[in-house]
């Protein structure tokens, strides 16, 4: 089995424009790359997509709002 960016899931939410909830992004991404994806970030490896957001959210890629959170193209790292 591949595995996927997490890069590829912060360029999906910011073309989606949606805000999102823990709960829902990882319902997002399961339903997008599906419930047995796997995922690797430039410093991890082999991470389901809940582990992927609480990382994710850990490293400060969310920007938060009254409804929820997304991200930008400046919370992507560029190397």
């Amino acid at each position: 089995m591949s595995s996927i960016h997490g890069h590829e899931v912060l360029n999906m939410m910011i073309e989606s424009g949606e805000q999102f909830s823990t709960e829902s992004l990882v319902a997002t991404i399961e339903q997008r790359f599906g419930a047995d994806a796997r995922f690797h970030t430039c410093s991890q490896q082999d991470l389901t997509a809940a582990q992927l957001v609480e990382f994710l959210a850990s490293r400060g890629k969310f920007i938060p709002s009254d409804s929820g959170f997304n991200t930008h193209s400046s919370k992507i790292c560029q190397h």
